[in-house]
């Protein structure tokens, strides 16, 4: 070979071209399947808007909690727009899905859906004209609710003001802006219906398990996802995803963290978004926390009970060792700030997340070294609190550093933060375009 004869590429492996090329056919036979073999869904006729006053006072407000759970305000609800008006874009591997209007005016919104035309969204994932919807709207979760609480949740949205906002057409790929494909996809992953009770089981841990897995989807960001945008199933259920930039840990005993999720640290964290075992609640976590003020503490107590039930059990004492032999291991007494990266940290951060650092602070937040953020595989979750902050009206605030630092002092404080808070990881790699690409991002 000269310099002039480019070099040939070496074939891909057998097992790697054969696997590579069953997803291909697979990917292409559901196309054609989808969009051809299966039928799409027939319009439901539209029906003049219900009056609000059908509706019993105490049904509206047991659907408006069941609104906060699904957090329909949070994807339906652009900043600064009209609430449940739609317009939020949502980021998916296939492009941009633009939330839909589903406050009850008739001509843009919902007003003219029927309930069997609604319930009908909720569980089948298809539109009042027949035509499929994207599960970026997480149905296969909906799919779960009870036919009570559905209709709970519709009377509320239809009490609500109507909102004249056109909706705004999503922006996917081919072939994924078919619509029909998605009869295959829900084929495939959207065979669920309401939850089965288990009798082995208490009244709580099974009502947790439905606010989990039905309306409070939590699956949608914390379950990893398949190549064809379905959550995945077995040991991945509930075992880490990713949201808007922001990676949404396990909730079972895949956690990363060092002191597993408890049922009074959950209950802690859904309730106040903070937790002294894991951290606080930021990104898309925050409105969510928010949105469950409106639940009874029942409710979220239950929730806690079910997904603690998903994690290995530690006893009190046991906790309260391993939180010290963290704190001690990852003190300054143990890491002196002698070069610059640590002298940065000691400077702006030891105050707040070192105990017995100065003066007791009002927004004092965890031990770096329990903080489930230094314990993951990827830096981004670190990255966006020190360079965006995090604002709480009960937990006071962390002030974001964008402006105060560079990239490059951003990069060298996350590695030494990952080398000291979390010293059997691996160090976190690319930080600097990382750190770039968030700045962008915000």
């Amino acid at each position: 070979l000269n310099k002039t004869t480019p070099k040939p590429k070496e074939p891909a492996p057998p097992g790697r071209r054969f696997a590579f090329g069953a997803i291909v056919a697979s990917f292409l036979g559901m196309i054609v399947f989808g969009a051809i073999a299966l039928p799409t869904g027939s319009p439901i006729a539209p029906i003049a808007r219900p009056n609000p006053a059908a509706y019993s006072q105490a049904t509206i407000a047991r659907g408006e909690q069941l609104a906060a759970l699904g957090a329909c305000a949070v994807c339906h609800t652009v900043s600064g727009g009209s609430a449940l008006a739609g317009g939020v874009a949502l980021p998916t591997p296939f492009g941009t899905v633009y939330t839909t209007n589903i406050t009850p005016d008739v001509e843009t919104g919902i007003g003219g859906w029927s309930y069997p035309a609604f319930e009908r969204a909720m569980r089948k994932g298809l539109h009042r004209d027949g035509y499929n919807l994207y599960p970026a709207f997480p149905y296969p979760s909906f799919a779960k609710t009870s036919e009570e609480d559905l209709q709970a949740l519709y009377a509320y949205l239809m009490a609500q003001p109507p909102v004249h906002r056109q909706n705004e057409p999503s922006k996917l790929t081919f072939p994924f802006n078919l619509r029909p494909l998605m009869a295959g996809w829900n084929l495939l992953f959207n065979r669920g219906g309401e939850i089965v009770i288990d009798t082995t089981r208490s009244t709580e841990w099974n009502r947790g398990r439905y606010l989990v897995d039905g309306l409070g989807h939590c699956g949608a960001c914390h379950t990893p996802l398949n190549l064809l945008g379905a959550e995945k199933g077995g040991a991945a259920y509930l075992a880490g995803g990713v949201a808007e930039g922001w990676d949404a840990p396990a909730l079972t005993a895949l956690s990363f963290a060092p002191i597993p999720w408890s049922e009074d640290t959950l209950f802690a964290y859904l309730r106040t978004g903070a937790s002294p075992h894991h951290g606080v609640a930021a990104g898309p976590m925050t409105p969510v926390v928010e949105q469950l003020q409106a639940l009874p503490d029942s409710d979220i107590r239950a929730m806690a009970i079910y997904l603690a039930s998903l994690n290995p059990p530690l006893s009190p004492d046991d906790i309260a060792i391993r939180r010290g032999n963290v704190i001690a291991a990852t003190s300054t007494e143990t890491h002196r700030p002698t070069n610059e990266a640590a002298r940065l940290f000691d400077g702006a951060c030891a105050v707040c997340h070192e105990p017995g650092r100065g003066p007791t602070m009002f927004n004092q937040g965890p031990p770096l070294g329990l903080n489930t953020n230094l314990h993951l595989d990827r830096a981004d979750n670190f990255l966006n609190v020190v360079l965006n902050g995090i604002e709480y009206s009960t937990h006071g605030a962390m002030p974001g550093f964008r402006n105060a630092l560079d990239n490059k002092q951003i990069a060298e404080l996350a590695r030494y933060a990952r080398q000291r808070f979390a010293p059997g990881k691996a160090p976190w790699k690319n930080l600097e375009e990382t750190i770039e690409h968030l700045r962008k991002a915000h």
